[in-house]
């Protein structure tokens, strides 16, 4: 399975948002392009640790959290259109500047090369493998890039 941890995997996750511009638009869910670079700049600073987030597993998550997550990432099938959002993740502002958004989330991507974020534990699944993390943040970001038709 791919896994963002891998250099290859990263560098084509790259090449399809360096695609992404003011023409792209959303094949399905309710973001645009501007609120969708903002989400995945966010999200991945979350998974990162570069800012001080609070990591907390939600009670539902406690509950069915780690099955969902072995159901997610059991093979390569891509996730499916439009999961809910979490609410920490959700992109009111609808713009921004896209060149600064797309640039800080390659940073992010590349940033993986050295990922270290011990205190990390998702919101729904709970503490995560180092593997698990790679084959979401991949499953995560292609997401996204298809959402737009990357």
């Amino acid at each position: 399975m791919k896994s963002i941890f891998d250099q290859n995997t990263r560098e084509q996750l790259i090449l399809r948002i360096e695609q992404i511009n003011e023409e792209s638009k959303a094949q399905w869910g309710k973001m645009n392009v501007s609120q969708m670079l903002k989400h995945n700049t966010y999200w991945n600073g979350w998974m990162l640790g570069t800012e001080d987030h609070i990591y907390k597993q939600a009670f539902m998550g406690k509950l069915f959290g780690k099955i969902a997550l072995n159901r997610m990432i059991k093979n390569d099938k891509p996730l499916d259109k439009n999961i809910p959002t979490s609410d920490q993740f959700k992109v009111k502002a609808f713009d921004g500047d896209m060149e600064l958004e797309k640039s800080e989330w390659i940073a992010l991507i590349k940033a993986y090369e050295n990922y270290n974020n011990p205190r990390f534990i998702h919101d729904f699944f709970g503490k995560m493998s180092r593997d698990q993390i790679g084959v979401l943040v991949y499953k995560h970001t292609d997401h996204h890039l298809r959402q737009f038709g990357l």
